[in-house]
């Protein structure tokens, strides 16, 4: 093995690890498209949400089998009609729907029961459990239109998911209800995912999908300058739907965001609209900073504030590769511990990606930023003009005319924001007192009046 990939590996899995411990005993609800299954994504759809699954998570896991069931059609010479974003349900497609059915969960099955040496599944043991866990009611005739077997859910049998859950296996649901008397629906595999996600209070509910995201100005055409939004606050997106036309085809906008919005206003902390073209999006969005797709959440998760002592653990790891490389002085526990009150942070969904001290010299009017760090993973995005600007904002509330930084190598960083170079003879008699003459830091110093 490489020393290269030691190098690389070792940092990134420790960069994961947090989100690994996040998400240990959550409920995750993943809705496949069919549309994946037809692409031949479901090996390593399996594989990833096998992976998910050994790490803690509870996953249920919800099949489309829209153009499985087309192909049905197609072979039998009968035709598919849809309305409203639904599908019309005669007795022909009903018939199609459940062997589209029953053939998906035999290769979901089969996929999630491979375990050849050498693959992401060696030694891997999912059990899979379906059953009738939906209870649905008809559409009826909407607009004029008789909808016939499509239906609606009706009721998600929370307590035999959950038992199930609690078992270790997985739980595969197929878009299919019954009602009391026995009689079969049809439904969508987005509403049915939605349901279960509000039903069980999952942690997230996830689409796999044809689009690739939300993009930051949906209205206009894809391009460079208009990238996937990651995060989408609620209220935008309940803004964003108001503007879109309403959804009839999986590839329109507001197909998978009308969805993801009604989980969020019902309790699901977050929903995620990701592209099942792009091999492995599961774990970017699960367990990389900014994922993958968008993510739909109540509030916004990065939050810019002042540490608290909950906060030394996350510093010290956010911190400690700098350390070793001589970026940063080291800085022991019970330091950080005593100076937390001096820490402004920036914390997104539980993690710590950028902090910074400041140390005020009240009598000389000035303080020394330190321990100013960004997570490599979110380098070039703004966390680090965040911290200072906030860093800048507590000195002024101080009553401070300066901030000084002492630094050996992020001396450009500085000077593009308006520090300048003096000469270590102008710190204060008690930061002098401090200084290492044998580590010959440069210092730099910005005015705030």
């Amino acid at each position: 093995m490489s020393t290269v990939f030691n190098f690389t590996f070792v940092p990134w899995f420790r960069s994961v690890a947090p989100y690994i411990h996040m998400h240990r005993g959550k409920t995750f609800v993943v809705g496949v498209a069919g549309e994946a299954v037809a692409a031949g994504k479901l090996q390593h759809i399996a594989q990833d949400l096998a992976l998910i699954q050994s790490m803690g998570v509870r996953i249920v896991l919800v099949h489309g089998f829209r153009p499985q069931v087309n192909e049905q059609l197609q072979a039998k010479g009968h035709s598919s009609r849809f309305s409203h974003g639904m599908r019309i349900t005669d007795g022909i497609t009903l018939d199609c729907a459940q062997e589209a059915a029953g053939q998906l969960r035999y290769e979901i099955e089969a996929a999630f029961s491979q375990g050849l040496p050498n693959t992401p599944m060696a030694g891997s043991t999912v059990r899979i459990i379906s059953g009738n866990f939906i209870t649905a009611r008809p559409i009826g005739v909407l607009d004029g239109i008789d909808f016939q077997h499509s239906g609606l859910v009706r009721k998600v049998d929370v307590a035999g998911i959950g038992r199930t859950l609690d078992l270790g296996a997985m739980v595969l649901l197929s878009p299919f209800g019954f009602s009391p008397t026995g009689e079969a629906f049809n439904l969508t595999m987005e509403e049915v995912a939605t349901s279960v996600a509000i039903a069980l209070r999952a942690d997230k509910l996830i689409f796999l999908a044809e689009i690739p995201g939300i993009r930051v100005r949906p209205l206009e055409p894809e391009s460079e300058d208009n990238p996937i939004d990651t995060e989408l606050p609620l209220a935008a997106a309940e803004e964003l739907l108001t503007q879109l036309p309403g959804a009839q085809a999986p590839t329109d906008t507001a197909f998978y965001l009308q969805h993801c919005v009604m989980a969020c206003k019902a309790g699901v902390e977050r929903s995620h609209i990701v592209p099942f073209a792009t091999d492995g999006s599961l774990l970017l969005e699960v367990y990389v900073h900014d994922g993958i797709g968008t993510m739909v959440v109540d509030e916004k998760l990065e939050n810019l504030r002042e540490a608290t002592s909950d906060d030394v653990g996350g510093i010290l790891q956010l911190i400690e590769p700098f350390e070793k490389d001589g970026t940063l002085v080291k800085r022991d526990r019970t330091e950080i511990e005593r100076d937390i009150a001096n820490y402004t942070i920036v914390e997104h969904d539980g993690v710590i990606f950028a902090c910074a001290a400041l140390y005020p010299y009240p009598e000389a009017k000035t303080g020394e930023m330190a321990a100013l760090t960004v997570s490599p993973q979110v380098q070039g995005q703004g966390d680090g003009e965040k911290v200072l600007k906030r860093v800048e904002q507590r000195a002024r509330g101080m009553g401070l005319e300066s901030i000084f930084v002492l630094t050996t190598r992020t001396m450009h960083w500085f000077l593009k924001r308006g520090f300048v170079q003096v000469d270590p003879d102008w710190l204060p008699e008690a930061r002098k007192r401090k200084y290492n003459w044998d580590r010959k830091s440069l210092v730099f110093v910005k005015k705030l009046v």
